[in-house]
């Protein structure tokens, strides 16, 4: 009853600054007089938040990273330089660009992995002043009336690429507080299209805290433009905050105290988010061309919510190989909970002389499927002379923290029968404690009572 109750309040709070039901914004009649600026008609009234913005990983696109394995502790890691199989590139390879004319269609387009940094590219991920300041697109996260078609880029009169922003009156009168489509129009697009990386949907149907009316700022609640974010394997740049299903429900959240004494050793997710999905597969040294001609890597996909996730240790702190990131954590260590995760497993070249990951420049093989030309202009740009490029796999393992369901949790049934969720001889397990843990003696009484209580 507690957790609905905390639920509850949160959907009436939610509800409380809905668009439509909020309060009028302070600042009305002169953004009505004078119309909307950019971020300079924001700080009449929120001075310093622009500047403010600049230091937050959604500018910077990186930050120190403490729990990864092998990097330097000097430097900041993120999307804005690392390397991975999801995205065999990052902001400084695939910045937004045009890429190279097709030669069947005569066309070009842009691309980039920055394509969704809230500024306007021409003050870029990372840059800092009062450009930078200006450059900051408010609306994308603040206004329940933004016109995302205005947010494509293009080219100006200098032939400069530009990311363009709705900076329009009428999305500057529904400022308010960031609306769940204002996070997912980036977040559920991460990684190359729409359910690729994560595999979630953040719908009424599909998550428990949806259908409740919250959003994600509900959770994710900024401190001065920072927001906190959980323990993804694969989520390296971070504000230096952090969320986790006890900051709500504390540490024994069921009235069944059987499955509070599980939490010890269980995530909250392992049961709340039985599903997962979005891309398992890429290869990245075969591009196939679609029907407008342009080429893409070859993609393994699944529907949203429609797979199993792998379940595995982690004490959140991550192993980090050329060929493996994920969790690393065992039953022993004392620290680390049963998680679910989404496998994913990419195809890229590495280089065989120093085994690292090679990057590639998505611009060449989209225009003409030349993957090894994307790999020379990624190896340029950064700097590498010698290499020798090879394929290989690398498998990835993607946190599950989205996709809550309580009606569809797993219950003591469905992870203690045989051949059941949880493979226990996978995570450790002897042939003794399988058998002892998958015996119905484990889950009968309970699940007899169960039965009752339906009936």
């Amino acid at each position: 009853m507690k957790i609905r109750g905390l639920l509850m309040a949160l959907a009436l709070a939610s509800l409380a600054t809905a668009p439509g039901l909020a309060e009028e914004h302070p600042g009305r009649a002169s953004i009505e007089a004078s119309g909307y600026n950019g971020p300079s008609t924001c700080e009449e009234c929120h001075p310093g938040k622009a500047k403010e913005l600049l230091s937050t990983v959604h500018w910077k696109h990186a930050s120190p990273v403490t729990n990864v394995d092998g990097l330097d502790a000097e430097k900041e890691y993120g999307m804005f330089n690392r390397i991975y199989t999801m995205c065999n590139g990052n902001d400084v390879v695939n910045n937004l660009k045009e890429i190279p004319v097709n030669p069947e269609t005569g066309k070009s387009k842009f691309t980039g992995c920055n394509t969704c940094h809230p500024g306007n590219h021409l003050s870029d991920v990372g840059s800092t002043g009062p450009e930078a300041e200006n450059a900051i697109d408010c609306l994308v996260c603040h206004s329940s009336a933004y016109d995302f078609t205005k947010r494509v880029p293009f080219k100006d009169g200098k032939g400069q690429v530009v990311m363009g922003q709705d900076r329009s009156t009428a999305a500057a009168l529904a400022v308010g507080r960031p609306a769940a489509k204002n996070c997912m129009v980036c977040h559920e697009r991460a990684g190359g299209g729409i359910y690729v990386k994560r595999g979630f949907e953040f719908t009424r149907e599909n998550d428990v805290h949806a259908a409740m009316g919250m959003t994600c700022v509900d959770c994710h609640k900024a401190q001065n433009h920072k927001l906190p974010t959980g323990f993804d394997p694969n989520t390296w740049a971070n504000d230096g905050l952090r969320v986790a299903c006890s900051d709500c429900h504390g540490a024994e959240p069921h009235a069944d105290q059987d499955y509070n004494r599980h939490t010890a050793k269980l995530a909250c997710q392992t049961c709340h988010i039985p599903r997962t999905g979005g891309t398992m597969a890429k290869d990245f040294t075969r591009w196939e061309q679609g029907a407008d001609k342009f080429y893409e890597p070859g993609t393994i996909q699944a529907e949203a919510n429609s797979t199993k996730p792998v379940y595995a240790w982690y004490n959140l702190r991550v192993r980090n190989t050329p060929h493996f990131i994920g969790p690393d954590g065992s039953r022993n260590d004392g620290t680390s909970k049963i998680y679910p995760f989404k496998v994913y497993q990419g195809k890229a070249f590495f280089d065989k002389k120093s085994g690292q990951l090679l990057s590639m420049d998505f611009a060449p093989p989209m225009a003409t499927g030349d993957v090894l030309a994307g790999v020379a202009s990624a190896a340029s740009t950064l700097g590498i002379k010698d290499y020798e490029p090879t394929p290989g796999w690398q498998t990835l393992y993607f946190g599950s923290s989205h996709l809550v369901t309580k009606e569809n949790a797993l219950t003591c049934f469905q992870c203690h029968t045989v051949g059941g969720a949880l493979n226990f001889k996978d995570l450790g397990y002897s042939d003794a404690e399988v058998a002892k843990l998958t015996n119905p003696e484990t889950y009968v009484t309970k699940v007899l009572e169960k039965q009752k209580e339906e009936w």
